[in-house]
């Protein structure tokens, strides 16, 4: 596997983007801002539809949890997928696909068929996050990605903010089934923009077509011990925020006694600085050359103490100072979990690699809002808020095991070349470094 030289990857890092990059930073933006605000309006509908249809806390978390498990096993597969069929192809189906399932769970008649209805809705968005970061990876240099990749996923934190100040008004207007007729439009018209201008691939320098059976590719990224590390620093990532997306309105709701709107406006706080702490984490990891370790394991610590003090203040101004700070902590992570492996791999490979890492914070997304409702169920929101600590811990100690740079990264990725019994002997012949 070839990479580009330090001196070409510290000029690309002062490389303004250029005009394609751009653009694909800002559809991709569009995209995933509608990705999240289809995705979250479920939260702030799940009252409405726990009354509905008669489910408790354990039930409403499972019908967050039923779009995280198709959501989770479609990250590989979306990533394969792009890089063998391309991101534009991948990107536009899967906005038409979670487009037509975000109207249909305005149809859903009983519980069973809303299960249903998530878990094909998974499939559509799943395929997406890889395509699009392969998408970025296409048409930016290696050292800017984290940078370009950084402003396209800061639409998570900034759907977040607009998915309450969307559906909330319309859920109180007129009913959850509503919000999600609304939102299945805005998908589309995203759809048409992408069509219309996003960017063809441009040739990228330094990078080189990786074949599946040569070192460090395809086989090797899927079987590698340190992608599957990198993984599960995501997991611990993901039980923070999708833990913290998936309760904080029901918590507001059924616990503060704030109405549907105004949780609804509580909420967009967090996420409004969430979608800063996106944006520098991923100009700082790229200033840093990809050492995540100096952003994670601090930034984790301040997460988990914020995260523990949550629910045991009694001011609603301290509990949004507090949820404030542990989302942006935990956010400022996410470009820095990505970074080694989406400098270090080749374009044809960034697809498949950021599926793997994404999986982790998916299968969070499956595993943790079904376990804060149980916890809520059987003890208190201050039970449920103590495991999201678990994912602070998971995510630093990853963070203390993983290669800090790419010539450490590659080494651990590329399996060493077997010597061959007839070959001569190492005591003999010095092998060129």
């Amino acid at each position: 596997m070839k990479h580009p030289p330090e001196a070409h990857r510290a000029n690309a890092d002062r490389t303004p983007l250029d005009r394609a990059a751009r653009i694909t930073v800002t559809l991709l933006f569009a995209a995933w801002v509608v990705d999240y605000i289809d995705r979250l309006a479920i939260n702030l509908a799940l009252p409405s539809i726990g009354a509905e249809f008669g489910l408790g806390h354990t039930q409403q978390g499972m019908v967050i949890s039923a779009f995280f498990l198709s959501y989770a096993l479609c990250q590989i597969p979306g990533g394969l997928l792009a890089d063998r069929f391309g991101s534009r192809r991948v990107v536009s189906w899967s906005l038409l696909i979670w487009s037509l399932f975000t109207a249909l769970t305005g149809t859903a008649w009983a519980f069973a068929v809303l299960l249903a209805i998530r878990f094909l809705f998974g499939v559509g968005q799943g395929v997406y996050p890889a395509a699009a970061m392969k998408a970025v990876a296409e048409r930016t240099a290696p050292g800017q990605r984290m940078t370009a990749t950084g402003w396209a996923q800061s639409s998570n934190a900034f759907g977040a903010v607009l998915a309450p100040l969307i559906a909330a008004p319309i859920i109180a207007l007129w009913g959850w089934r509503m919000s999600f007729f609304a939102v299945a439009g805005l998908g589309v018209l995203v759809w048409a923009a992408i069509q219309l201008w996003l960017p063809t691939t441009l040739p990228q320098s330094g990078d080189t077509e990786t074949r599946p059976d040569q070192p460090g590719g395809l086989r090797a990224v899927l079987a590698s011990g340190v992608m599957w590390r990198f993984t599960l620093m995501f997991f611990g990532y993901g039980i923070i925020v999708w833990g913290l997306n998936s309760w904080i309105p029901s918590y507001l709701q059924t616990e503060r006694g704030i109405s549907l709107t105004g949780s609804g406006l509580l909420s967009a706080i967090p996420a409004l600085v969430g979608g800063v702490a996106i944006i520098l984490g991923g100009k700082l990891i790229d200033r840093l050359g990809g050492r995540h370790r100096v952003i994670v394991v601090p930034a984790m610590t301040i997460c988990a103490v914020s995260i523990l003090f949550l629910n045991r203040v009694t001011s609603l101004t301290e509990f949004v100072a507090l949820l404030s700070l542990a989302t942006a902590s935990a956010t400022l992570c996410y470009m820095p979990i990505f970074a080694i492996p989406m400098r270090t791999l080749p374009a044809g490979l960034v697809g498949t690699g950021s599926g793997m890492i994404n999986f982790g914070g998916q299968a969070a997304g499956f595993v943790t809002p079904m376990v804060m409702g149980a916890l809520v169920d059987r003890y208190s929101y201050t039970a449920a808020f103590a495991f999201l600590v678990v994912g602070a811990v998971l995510a630093g100690a990853f963070a203390l095991g993983t290669p800090q740079r790419p010539h450490a990264f590659s080494a651990a990725l590329s399996p060493r070349e077997p010597q061959r019994p007839n070959s001569p002997s190492h005591d003999n012949v010095r092998t060129p470094r």
